[in-house]
């Protein structure tokens, strides 16, 4: 075990993925202040819809978060360019966290995936070639990496990927219907959109989509397949990030293989003049218990968070329940209506709240469907209430439909949810059952 974590390999590949790395953070933060989405997310509304427990985490006021984000994006070239790296990558790697758990407007796996490697890069030596620090300390300059800093990041994009194919083997997946709803959006794509529409289009990108995710990552581990699998990451990511522009992640994705290939191919085309590392020392650092307890128990972690949505009740494509952290990505479409309802101390009479005055655009349209939003909703009804002096109880009505389904009531009418608590690992009872038939759709016959 000690040869196989701590035997020291040529670090090329890690070196480049700092400069990448870092190059896509530094886009991240700059290109969120360019594109509006610090604006609409963070400076906009009212108040952001953060994570349950994490109130304390708040939007600074006024252009604080322009300027918090342009402080990201530089903390990002310097881990680029490898100055001060491990300051700079732990400085980004929490104002991130930060970012990620004050709002779930926009929530993306990615971003989730982001915080988790920025965490990660904090421990690895990323720094020891072709960095300010190397260059500015002959102490740190180095041309190898123990093998486990390599193994932590291969592993945790294995899990990400497995858990986003499994999670797609459910019936709206399998016969296309997901598929589908989503290429609806994208017929007025410049010359690809009327071929999004095709059926086969709609096969290919269902079951590529599983296959690709599970087997990518074996693709890229075995000598023979690795040209072949990287041919096909870069169409797939490449594909995404067209039709569905998903930022950054596309292009993390295919810069995963720098794990993969060997150092001398990378060296050849990237870093000629480097130092080829081929001693294979092994070299056991005194901190191997610690080092082995903290991993162990993070992809313990890792393994076990996407799987807790069976321990809920219903079906987590219903209730949402479990969803967040688990790398279900872009699995179903929803559409729901929503009513609030303000109900006074000692009144039995029950008012509609407009309750998108409380809310973005953007807000609007991510809450409705989400049962841990909606809850926060209706406690800001009822904060907005109390400063107008009056104290009162918040009921909701929501109807939910799921991949083109019939709507169906998701939260039951007469419970005022503002009174109730909420609980991260137990099931709400105030959400409806999950109908039988909740994503049945009418057959194209019976469409027509």
């Amino acid at each position: 075990m000690d040869k196989f974590l701590f035997k020291h390999i040529d670090n090329t590949g890690l070196v480049l993925w700092r400069v990448v790395f870092g190059a896509l953070i530094t886009i991240e933060a700059f290109g969120a202040i360019a594109t509006g989405w610090v604006r609409r997310t963070l400076v906009e509304p009212d108040f952001t819809f953060n994570f349950i427990g994490f109130d304390f985490l708040q939007p600074l006021p006024g252009d604080g978060m322009y300027y918090y984000f342009a402080l990201m994006g530089v903390f990002g070239l310097l881990v680029m360019v490898g100055y001060k790296y491990r300051f700079s990558m732990a400085c980004y790697a929490l104002m991130w966290t930060c970012v990620y758990l004050m709002q779930k407007s926009s929530y993306n796996n990615h971003y989730y995936l982001m915080m988790l490697l920025c965490w990660l890069m904090v421990f690895l030596p990323a720094h020891r070639w072709f960095s300010v620090d190397a260059w500015r300390n002959p102490i740190v300059k180095m041309p190898s990496a123990p093998r486990w800093t390599y193994l932590v990041v291969i592993f945790q994009v294995w899990i990400v990927y497995t858990y986003a194919s499994v999670a797609k083997w459910y019936p709206d997946w399998l016969d296309t219907t997901v598929a589908e709803l989503f290429m609806r959006g994208k017929s007025d794509y410049w010359l690809i959109g009327p071929m999004l529409q095709l059926e086969w289009v709609h096969w290919c990108i269902a079951y590529v989509g599983i296959l690709f995710d599970l087997l990518i990552i074996p693709l890229l581990l075995y000598k023979r397949t690795r040209l072949i699998g990287f041919l096909i990451s870069i169409f797939f990511h490449l594909f995404n990030s067209f039709v569905f522009q998903i930022g950054i992640f596309p292009y993390m994705s295919i810069a995963f293989a720098l794990f993969f290939f060997s150092s001398e191919t990378l060296q050849k085309r990237f870093l000629p003049k480097k130092t080829r590392y081929t001693k294979g020392e092994v070299i056991v650092p005194k901190y191997k218990p610690l080092l082995l307890g903290v991993f162990t128990i993070y992809f313990i972690f890792q393994i076990s968070l996407p799987l807790r949505h069976w321990a809920f009740t219903d079906d987590v494509l219903w209730t949402e329940e479990g969803h967040r952290l688990s790398w279900r990505m872009m699995l179903r479409s929803k559409g729901s209506r929503l009513i609030a309802y303000t109900q006074e101390e000692g009144s039995p009479e029950k008012k509609p709240y407009a309750y998108r005055k409380l809310l973005s655009p953007k807000q609007q349209r991510a809450a409705k469907a989400k049962p841990d939003m909606l809850w926060r909703l209706a406690r800001e009804i009822k904060k907005a209430e109390a400063k107008e002096g009056r104290d009162v109880k918040v009921y909701m009505d929501v109807k939910l439909k799921i991949n083109g389904g019939p709507y169906h009531q998701f939260i039951k009418p007469d419970v005022a949810i503002s009174e109730e608590p909420w609980h991260p690992f137990k099931h709400h009872t105030w959400l409806e059952e999950s109908p039988p038939d909740y994503h049945s759709k009418p057959n194209k016959k019976e469409a027509e």
